[in-house]
């Protein structure tokens, strides 16, 4: 089976790439295709992170893992289709944790047509900006409230940490 991948930079103009993989494909070799389709020269750390339809990031697959043994989870040794099983299912791929090039990975096909020339860049659209867009990170809810503090304590009555009484805590 061939997959048809549409990925799109998490940008406020339209940058996106639709590329076309085999379903055994893994996805390490997603992570290639899609740094040379963006025109990376690939050797940053990178991770996808499984999401369900609201683009929540979960669980994340990364290009080299930390942990020992045969069965840890890196992009080597999973593939696209234990990934993404029908349309419409989706992924965020991050490069470079450094400057945080967030995409949105989505499965837009699926065919059963083989061919021997893949991966495949199908759609190129819009110019890469020439550094990553910044990234504003937020709750998506607040669990800190002001009445969470002990109006009995002062945190700003002292000139010198010397002065504060440590076995008071």
């Amino acid at each position: 089976m061939v997959f048809k991948i549409r990925i799109v930079l998490d940008f406020e103009k339209d940058v996106i790439r639709t590329i076309a993989l085999d379903a055994t494909s893994t996805l390490e070799e997603l992570h290639h295709t899609i740094t040379n389709a963006f025109g990376f020269n690939g050797r940053q750390m990178a991770s996808f992170y499984r999401t369900d339809q609201k683009w929540s990031q979960g669980e994340e697959i990364p290009l080299i893992s930390m942990d020992d043994g045969p069965a840890s989870n890196c992009m080597a040794n999973t593939t696209l289709e234990q990934n993404l099983t029908a349309v419409g299912e989706k992924m965020i791929y991050v490069y470079d944790f450094l400057n945080m090039w967030t995409f949105f990975v989505e499965l837009v096909g699926i065919s059963e047509e083989k061919t021997t020339t893949l991966p495949k860049l199908i759609l190129s659209l819009g110019d890469l900006p020439e550094k990553a867009p910044e990234k504003k990170f937020k709750s998506s809810e607040s669990t800190f409230q002001n009445d969470d503090l002990d109006d009995d304590e002062d945190f700003g009555n002292f000139e010198n940490i010397d002065d504060l009484d440590l076995d008071a805590y």
